[in-house]
């Protein structure tokens, strides 16, 4: 059954009653905590135009390079385990392309422990988001990001924060502060979740009684990389750096 008619969103809540669009699913059906499609789709019909490239260097799933075809845009996509046959085994943190050669980069990353996503000593997705090390290594993949994205150019950090008996981590607010040292934040979304789990009584039983709150929306952090000034050093227009 075909998913409801897809329109831009216009506000700073996005909502939708799937998570593909259209008559078929986008990205591999196998891979757990895909991006929702419709969440891609809608940047690229804001911030890109037909022909232009787009940058996804955690695309696991690949459901990027899918949008990507769909609206005619140059998807590339890498990831250490990739599960999709047009994902490159890369490290985001070290991507195998040029300088400024993105029109787009978007990234969902791994945000805690609760899926296994390769089982690698250097996956991030192997790294506690209570840890000072997660942050730091998400760092070097916004770097790259910035490295690999036009001057001018937009981009988007996809995120959910966490809640476990250890408490609350707002892995959110701390991407935007890391964020805002390299780029201008254009703009926060937040994205309804459509996790069918919310459902379940059990889950509001249990968050009566800990006293704690469901996760009910994600972060979506837009952003742009500033045009270069001439006074500028041109080495320092190739990298920056998160402190």
């Amino acid at each position: 059954m075909p998913s409801p008619k897809l329109s831009l969103q216009t506000t700073t809540l996005w909502q939708y009653p799937s998570q593909h669009y259209g008559k078929g699913e986008q990205g591999s059906k196998d891979y757990r905590g895909a991006t929702p499609s419709w969440v891609i789709w809608n940047l690229l019909q804001r911030y890109t135009h037909p022909g232009e490239v787009v940058v996804d260097p955690m695309c696991g799933s690949g459901t990027t390079l899918d949008v990507c075809a769909d609206l005619d845009r140059k998807g590339l996509g890498f990831d250490l385990q990739p599960h999709h046959e047009e994902v490159q085994e890369a490290d985001a943190r070290a991507l195998p392309i040029e300088d400024e050669c993105a029109d787009f980069v978007f990234v969902d990353p791994p945000y805690g422990r609760n899926l296994k996503y390769s089982g690698r000593k250097d996956c991030i997705g192997e790294l506690s988001a209570r840890e000072d090390t997660y942050f730091q290594e998400m760092g070097k993949v916004f770097e790259e990001m910035w490295r690999v994205l036009k001057p001018g150019k937009c981009g988007a950090v996809y995120a959910a924060d966490v809640w476990h008996r250890k408490g609350f981590t707002p892995i959110g607010s701390q991407f935007i502060f890391m964020l805002s040292q390299i780029a201008e934040i254009v703009d926060h979304i937040a994205v309804v979740r459509g996790n069918k789990n919310l459902e379940k009584g059990n889950y509001h039983k249990a968050a009566e009684e800990t006293n704690f709150f469901l996760r009910g929306f994600q972060h979506l952090v837009i952003f742009r990389k500033p045009e270069p000034t001439a006074e500028e050093p041109k080495r320092r227009r190739k990298k920056k750096r998160i402190r």
